[in-house]
């Protein structure tokens, strides 16, 4: 199919149909929060590394010219529709996609999932403190939750080779079952495709600035906000500097993009 990609998924006993809607350059799975937990669950339970990653309309527009980051959504597991202009584009492309799977919605959810059946999970990523303040709050929330570590690393880190192999031996040694990488786009990708075959987890899974909001760092959009598409309006306010550039000048070029891959599906349909 042009559009569209059916793949089987087997989750304990069940077995379903997935389908992948092709979105632009890439494929982008068609699941709802709890889909998408059930099959992060579903890979927890398998024996085999595998790497989910959301995009977003900033992530969609970078992959069209970095190669390298291209081919970590390829490569990805998952790939999970993180922003609502991806949902009203896939509605206009007549292969609607379920809902927003924002990565910091679902790590919360994950994290409780993970409190409840025992999963153990680590942290990589964020500034120096991060990740032991946003554990300290999430303990209070599920006192079950086994944080086995936490790591900030140094800027730069990505072109250290020393300093990846300590990365790597660090996680290894904990052996999480879930590892949840906060190092932002497109750095988080890049460091998984390159690094994926040498990590001793079941899942990981990319979530940017996710960790930032649950340790208090930076404050989220009311949620009102987030479900009508306007959660860039909130955080131009909170960094105009930086996040003017990325909506309106990086990340406009979304929309030629569209327009011309919508006007190519119409094509190709007739």
């Amino acid at each position: 199919m042009l559009l569209a990609d059916f793949y089987i998924l087997y989750n304990g006993h069940h077995m379903f149909f997935n389908q992948r809607i092709k979105f632009l350059n890439i494929f982008i799975d068609n699941l709802s929060h709890s889909e998408a937990l059930d099959k992060i669950e579903s890979f927890i339970k398998n024996d085999i590394h595998n790497v989910v990653i959301p995009t977003n309309v900033d992530c969609l527009v970078k992959l069209q010219k970095d190669n390298d980051l291209l081919c970590s959504y390829e490569s990805a597991d998952v790939v999970l529709a993180d922003g609502v202009p991806i949902i009203w584009g896939s509605k206009l492309l007549g292969t609607p996609l379920k809902e927003k799977v924002s990565g910091s919605d679902i790590f919360p959810k994950l994290c409780e999932r993970a409190s409840q059946k025992k999963y153990s999970i680590f942290f990589l990523g964020g500034i120096k403190g991060i990740g032991e303040k946003a554990s300290i709050k999430l303990k209070l929330d599920y006192p079950d939750l086994d944080i086995v570590g936490t790591y900030s690393p140094p800027f730069g880190f990505e072109y250290d080779s020393h300093e990846n192999k300590r990365i790597i031996e660090l996680i290894n040694k904990n052996s999480p079952d879930i590892l949840c990488v906060f190092l932002g786009v497109p750095k988080q990708e890049k460091w998984l495709y390159q690094y994926r075959d040498q990590l001793d987890v079941k899942v990981s899974i990319c979530l940017g600035a996710s960790l930032d909001f649950i340790a208090g760092k930076v404050k989220r959009a009311p949620v009102w906000m987030q479900k009508n598409g306007l959660e860039w309006l909130f955080r131009i306010f909170q960094e105009p500097k930086r996040m003017f550039k990325r909506y309106f000048i990086d990340d406009f070029v979304f929309f030629p993009l569209f327009i011309k891959f919508f006007i190519l599906k119409r094509l190709l349909n007739r």
